[in-house]
């Protein structure tokens, strides 16, 4: 073992710090909705996504909204039965649909797409416009060398 061994100190540990922040992020954006739209953080995130890329597959939505095959497969389930999504079967793979917002579901995205904006600038509020702009750009960088890893 080496004299000069570093400790792991988690509170200063990024992948325990950026967890610990998407996880306290996520759970306060998750009451607002839940109690307003009743809508969970993960139906939130294939609502998003489905508003700016419809006819994407539960597949393919899956990497974009950070969820695994179950929690898609959940959330996509429970707004296809609210009425906020439509499915249609591809004719190239019949085991396979594309997924669009209905107007209901496009009506919610509305109503929490402002919500959203305003929970965004409050936590930026601090920042100057050019140390957003730099966060931005660090966290783009993060996320390439996390991907460069997998």
């Amino acid at each position: 073992m080496n004299d000069v061994q570093r400790n792991l100190h988690l509170p200063r540990f990024l992948p325990y710090r950026l967890t610990k922040l998407s996880g306290v992020i996520s759970r306060s954006l998750a009451g607002k909705y839940s109690a307003l739209f009743d809508l969970t953080i993960h139906e939130w995130r294939i609502v998003a996504i489905l508003g700016s890329e419809p006819g994407l597959t539960a597949r393919e939505i899956g990497p974009l909204a950070s969820l695994d095959k179950v929690s898609i497969s959940r959330a996509v389930e429970k707004l296809h039965k609210a009425g906020r999504l439509e499915k249609r079967t591809l004719k190239d793979d019949r085991r396979s649909a594309a997924l669009y917002l209905t107007a209901k579901g496009k009506a919610v995205l509305a109503d929490i797409t402002p919500l959203a904006q305003k929970y965004e600038d409050d936590l930026l509020a601090g920042f100057t416009p050019e140390e957003v702009e730099q966060l931005d750009h660090f966290l783009n960088r993060l996320d390439a060398a996390a991907e460069a890893r997998k």
